[in-house]
């Protein structure tokens, strides 16, 4: 079994209730357990213009899936929730199932990078990170997920998730 890191997040319909079916299917997959997750964590968009704040959360799990296996699987996932994609660019979505790191792979293909590209310049990506996995060490940057942490420059605002 190998243990995958993946970050859930919405900023369209009901956020909070989104995301936790999307773990809950995640933890229904024959071949997923899910082992740790952050709290939920809030933020404005990153990478384009949005009125609607995101949600992000992390989970840690153990999975026997392959990455590109697991990859379809959480596509399929998105799917099922409704996402729709209509380009290649940064959009608002009801839901958003990115895998962070597989072990300590370094994987790039055309349809899936791990670790993910741009973990480490995104402050709602470490926020949720720091609190499950602090010091695993980033196989590519040879950093610990809290060094990368405290040396992030994106100085955007994430507060923890306060349900209204």
């Amino acid at each position: 079994m190998s243990k995958s890191v993946l970050l859930l997040g919405s900023n369209l319909q009901h956020r909070e209730s989104i995301i936790a079916k999307a773990i809950a299917i995640i933890g229904q997959l024959n071949e997923c357990k899910i082992l740790n997750k952050s709290n939920l964590y809030e933020s404005e968009a990153w990478g384009f213009e949005s009125v609607n704040h995101f949600l992000n959360q992390a989970i840690e799990i153990e999975t026997s899936l392959h990455p590109t296996t697991l990859l379809k699987a959480l596509l399929n996932i998105e799917n099922q929730l409704g996402r729709v994609r209509k380009h290649a660019g940064y959009e608002s979505r009801i839901i958003d199932i990115d895998i962070l790191f597989y072990d300590h792979l370094v994987i790039n293909l055309t349809e899936l990078n791990i670790p993910h590209p741009r973990l480490h310049l995104r402050r709602f990506t470490l926020i949720c990170l720091v609190e499950i996995i602090p010091n695993f060490i980033h196989p590519t940057l040879q950093k610990s997920i809290q060094q990368l942490h405290d040396e992030c420059i994106d100085y955007s605002k994430v507060w923890t998730y306060e349900p209204h």
